[in-house]
């Protein structure tokens, strides 16, 4: 028999807990989302169940206004990333057993001519921007070309992302995804090993009032190797993929996926999930945290949202069953208020409850994400990777 009938396992996208052991190799020396949150609402960050699963206990420094618990209703930890980069791919196919040891491709001085010239002959378009830039600001910039010409608006970041932007009323939703899975074609290796090509669709009538809109659509590079996901659902256990985790994934080895509106329509299907009787697990992915907050470089957003989430973690903890587990983690930092706009190189939080244990206490710093597929697998009898090392006989 399996220890737990159901684990749901919830993504909160780019909420690092303090720069990593190897920080320094990213430039990322002084990165803390949660630790700089703290700071930047003074004391007034109010996570009452994150503290209660001692969200601040494995830190040098409790987040301010969330103290250490000395009675922790579960287990909790921090782990640290082995995958080459600090992309939302690396870190969610590492802690499925899939680490990503090979560097993907970056740009930054922008994508070669020869890709550019392949989508524009393609689409029929021109191509404008085409270099490192924030989302938001590009399509400010060039959003009003765009609407005058209909040119595509492609650019990239610190991670290993292909971003096409297009106006929904200019070019249509369904063609700017098959232009987008073109550029997924081309970007496959190995000349060129780009992980996510990202449609990035807006609206609005000029550049005050652009706003992107949830149909963003990745198109991940598929996992190279099989993945926790893939070995559950190859031994008949039911799996979930909620947010963005079925782009990540390609769609393999996810039974049942929701696409999410946001953090709060994310928390929906959670519940809705949580409603349905079956044995397998639940693989949920918040990324407002990272999309709407860390790019954007903005702490308060950010700080409001994790509040949010902490009162739907309430809700979540009231409805969990004996034989459920619940655990919380992150796949890279985003500090809101580092240099830049990209991702950190950060530990992340390891947060885990069941209310059938009966003690609490820390799971240490683990050696990498995979120690979570490890701990699913295990907990299912399914042999996998041998990437991680399971907790599972920790959880009492």
């Amino acid at each position: 028999m399996t220890k737990y009938q159901r684990i749901f396992l919830i993504v909160m996208d780019s909420v690092g807990t303090g720069a990593a052991a190897d920080a320094a190799k990213f430039n990322d020396v002084g990165a803390d989302t949660l630790g700089h949150i703290g700071d930047y609402f003074k004391g007034e960050l109010n996570l009452p169940n994150f503290q209660k699963l001692g969200i601040s206990n494995l830190r040098n420094q409790p987040i301010k206004g969330v103290p250490a618990n000395a009675n922790p209703l579960g287990y909790y930890g921090k782990m640290q990333e082995i995958s080459a980069g600090k992309d939302s791919m690396d870190g969610h196919w590492e802690m499925m057993e899939l680490p990503v040891k090979k560097p993907l491709s970056y740009f930054p001085k922008g994508f070669p001519t020869e890709l550019m010239d392949k989508i524009s002959k393609f689409s029929g378009r021109k191509i404008i921007g085409n270099r490192p830039a924030s989302g938001t600001q590009i399509i400010e910039e060039l959003g009003e070309q765009q609407l005058k010409t209909g040119d595509l608006i492609i650019y990239t970041s610190g991670d290993s992302v292909l971003q096409i932007a297009a106006h929904e009323a200019i070019i249509p939703v369904k063609e700017l995804y098959r232009i987008c899975e073109y550029a997924r074609s081309l970007v496959n290796g190995p000349q060129y090993t780009v992980g996510r090509v990202i449609a990035r669709p807006y609206v609005g009538s000029d550049s005050h009032h652009f706003i992107r809109t949830a149909n963003r659509h990745d198109f991940s590079l598929k996992p190279f190797g099989k993945t926790v996901l893939d070995y559950l659902q190859d031994s008949g256990i039911h799996t979930v993929g909620v947010g963005k985790i079925n782009d990540i994934f390609s769609g393999q080895g996810i039974d049942e996926g929701y696409h999410n509106e946001s953090n709060m329509d994310g928390m929906d299907h959670v519940q809705h999930v949580m409603g349905e009787n079956f044995t397998g697990f639940c693989f949920v992915n918040l990324v407002d945290f990272d999309s709407m907050y860390g790019h954007r470089r903005n702490p308060e957003g950010y700080g409001e949202a994790l509040m949010e989430l902490d009162t739907r973690i309430g809700e979540v903890l009231a409805t969990l069953k004996d034989n459920d587990l619940l655990m919380i983690t992150a796949d890279h930092g985003n500090d809101p208020t580092f240099r830049g706009t990209d991702h950190t190189r950060e530990y992340i939080p390891l947060l885990t409850y069941s209310p059938s244990m009966e003690t609490s206490g820390s799971l240490g710093t683990r050696s990498t994400f995979a120690d979570l597929g490890a701990t699913i697998l295990d907990n299912f009898k399914v042999k996998g990777n041998d990437v991680g090392t399971s907790f599972l006989a920790d959880l009492k």
